[in-house]
């Protein structure tokens, strides 16, 4: 229906056989800008673009758009006439081109005088017309520009789409806007809830589809799903007296598994609960897309949640029909356990020569014994007792056992945590078992570190030894590729190193590297030491910006050739802090720093003269010999703060010097003093950061 205004609402869906949750969850952010676009380039004014997606339907309201476009005419000015025209005036290829360039022929092009110089002109003139007729392109367009990662053919059609397509609805106000994809003519009739109320619906005008699906029970939209969905979970929680556990993925994708989505308690037998929970948890979340229920003090109760997209009157049967489900997959989880526990984790050790870790590199065996040597090596640098050192060995031998466990093998999720439970049940010291749980962790940017440094170890060893092996045979991260995750270790391992392990990492890598080459891998170990330390430097640098910390702050630190990411990350946390703290007296800082390393003379040395000094120069002489011991005891705590601190103290001293003293006096020897004192106090600088990159420019 057209409005007083000349303007109406367009309504456009898409319906089809169900969509995969993620991939219609992509496709639901990508909509509202390709409809916009696809508006824009017909030039069709819109007020608004609304979009609804279900698992059947992708559903686009267009609101204010108007029955005729705007006339319009456009000008550009383009070359002068004696470069668009020879002397027989005809077109070069100047005129030619620019005129392509904006749809048109050379001839189209129309000479002017500007200021004196004559200019060729194109004119482009675009008459109104009717929205109506230009609609069936512009929604075809939007068909064809909806990206998905897979997509598919049926029947006997050409086109393609995630999933078949079955109908087309496309009206404006109440006209149907004739488009047509995949031998479907859109029409004025949608379809509602598959099982609820399928419809179908005739639906005239386009303001009252969204109001015609809501009476078809289908939720329209994601975030209307999901408040569904968690209010429900409320409900069930308070009629159990139990607490779900909704994690955002698995949510994510049950949001997009139901047009109307009710929510349903199942259980399974207690039995089951002898079960380690974690693989119970994981044969219900991933693999059911259930969520389990926990008592009050955190342990799993035998009762679980359904999102059920079927009829709310036949809960009993669904319920009934998931908890056939469940349990058969408990079973098997239970059985995998009960087998995997009849001999000790370290039986299973090398049974790893079957699991190829990566062609070049050898087998899951092969890595297991260069994670023991690393581990050891590392607990060396982290000053270990010999019991904790054992146990970051004994860790490393076993944590990757579990990998040819049957549970594991069934639910690769819980490796590491199932391998835990089995080095407990061998006998295994609580650390050691920990230390395998841990191992994979931190799993992503801000996820908890392993509990304790026997972990980090085993960790880095893991994560260290993935990245320097794959450096080493050409599989480091492209662009957007990183089939290895590499940055994402390489981010957990800055993590561990920042939350206090006392480790070298450029020690580590060489350590790493050396075990390989004992392995007999043949590589350049010269250069991929230096790309896998870039690697580092590079992640530590991207974790700090995004962290807030500014950008010439982060080069300040690196360009004092600061390699270990823990310290690269408390001198750049430390100088920023500064920064805030005292801004200005930061700033001339930096700058007087910028301005004596550009005077200075570095072949000079630093051996002063103070027979050949003023009383200014001697007080900066003396406040740069103080800072000097304090800088360095501070570098060699770690302690920052209080190095940055040292370095100001050094503002009142050399803005004295350079107030009253002539750097480049005519007198040889007393330049020449002068250039060896600046050199004195850069050097003060040049094991904390390079303040020059910090100045204002």
């Amino acid at each position: 229906m057209t409005s007083a205004n000349g303007v109406t609402t367009l309504a456009f869906e898409i319906g089809t056989e169900e969509l995969p949750a993620f991939d219609l969850h992509a496709a639901t952010v990508a909509l509202e800008d390709l409809v916009k676009g696809a508006f824009e380039g017909a030039r069709i004014p819109f007020t608004a673009v609304e979009v609804h997606t279900t698992p059947r339907r992708l559903v686009m309201l267009v609101e204010g758009v108007p029955e005729q476009t705007e006339e319009s005419t456009e000008e550009f000015r383009g070359p002068s006439a004696k470069i668009a025209f020879d002397e027989n005036g005809d077109p070069t290829k100047a005129a030619i081109g620019f005129a392509r360039g904006k749809g048109l022929d050379a001839s189209d092009l129309e000479r002017r005088d500007v200021d004196g110089t004559e200019y060729v002109f194109a004119v482009k003139h675009e008459p109104s017309a009717r929205v109506a007729s230009l609609l069936p392109g512009v929604l075809s367009s939007i068909i064809e520009g909806i990206s998905w990662p897979k997509a598919q053919r049926w029947g006997d059609r050409a086109e393609q789409f995630s999933r078949p397509v079955r109908w087309l609805y496309a009206v404006l106000g109440d006209e149907v806007v004739p488009v047509s994809f995949a031998g479907l003519d859109a029409g004025d009739v949608t379809y509602g809830h598959r099982f609820l109320a399928p419809g179908p619906y005739t639906v005239p005008c386009a303001d009252d589809l969204i109001a015609t699906l809501r009476g078809a029970h289908v939720v329209p939209n994601e975030a209307e799903r999901e408040a569904s969905i968690r209010e429900q979970v409320k409900a069930a929680e308070a009629a159990t007296g139990l607490v779900a556990e909704l994690p955002a993925k698995t949510l994510a994708e049950v949001i997009n598994l139901t047009e109307f989505p009710t929510v349903m308690v199942g259980t399974f037998d207690e039995s089951f609960l002898a079960v380690p929970k974690e693989i119970t948890v994981d044969a219900m979340l991933v693999h059911q897309r259930y969520f389990p229920l926990f008592n009050a003090d955190g342990s799993l109760a035998n009762r679980f949640l359904i999102t059920s997209n079927g009829d709310p009157a036949f809960e009993s049967n669904i319920v009934d029909g998931n908890q056939r489900v469940v349990a058969a997959r408990l079973y098997d989880a239970k059985f995998f356990y009960d087998e995997d526990l009849k001999k000790p984790l370290e039986t299973y050790v090398d049974d790893l020569d079957e699991v190829v870790f990566q062609e070049s590199l050898g087998t899951m065996r092969a890595k297991t014994d260069r994670m023991v040597k690393l581990a050891s090596e590392l607990a060396k640098d982290a000053g270990l007792d010999a019991e904790a050192a054992a146990d970051a060995e004994r860790a490393a031998l076993l944590a990757k056992a579990d990998l040819v466990s049957g549970a594991v093998v069934e639910f690769t999720s819980v490796q590491g945590i199932m391998g835990s439970y089995y080095a407990e049940a061998a006998g295994e010291s609580e650390r050691v078992a920990r230390a395998i749980a841990d191992h994979y962790r931190p799993r992503f940017s801000g996820d908890e570190p392993p509990a304790d440094e026997v972990g980090c170890i085993v960790a880095v060893a893991d994560k260290l030894d993935t990245i320097c092996g794959l450096f080493a045979v050409d599989q480091a991260p492209t662009g957007s590729s990183d089939p290895f995750a590499l940055r994402r270790s390489a981010i957990g391992i800055v993590a561990m190193l920042e939350a206090g392990l006392p480790v070298s990492l450029v020690k580590a890598i060489d350590e790493a590297l050396g075990i390989y080459e004992q392995q007999g891998l043949s590589f350049d170990r010269a250069a991929v030491r230096t790309a896998v330390i870039d690697f580092f430097v590079t992640r530590t640098k991207v974790m700090l910006r995004d962290e807030g910390i500014a950008a010439d702050t982060v080069d300040a630190v690196l360009a004092a050739g600061v390699e270990e990411p823990a310290e690269i990350v408390r001198r750049a946390r430390a100088l920023e802090k500064a920064r805030a703290e005292a801004a200005d007296v930061f700033d001339d800082l930096a700058t007087a720093f910028a301005r004596a390393n550009n005077l200075r003379d570095a072949t000079a040395g630093t051996a002063h003269d103070e027979g050949l000094m003023g009383e200014v120069e001697k007080e900066l002489s003396r406040a740069i010999i103080a800072s000097q011991k304090a800088v360095e005891d501070a570098l060699a705590q770690d302690d920052y703060r209080t190095a940055v601190t040292e370095l100001a103290a050094l503002r009142g001293p050399i803005d004295a010097f350079f107030e009253d003293v002539m750097v480049m006096d005519e007198d040889e020897a007393l330049r020449a003093n002068r250039m060896k004192l600046l050199n004195s106090f850069v050097g003060v600088f040049a094991n904390v950061a390079d303040f020059g990159l910090m100045a204002k420019k």
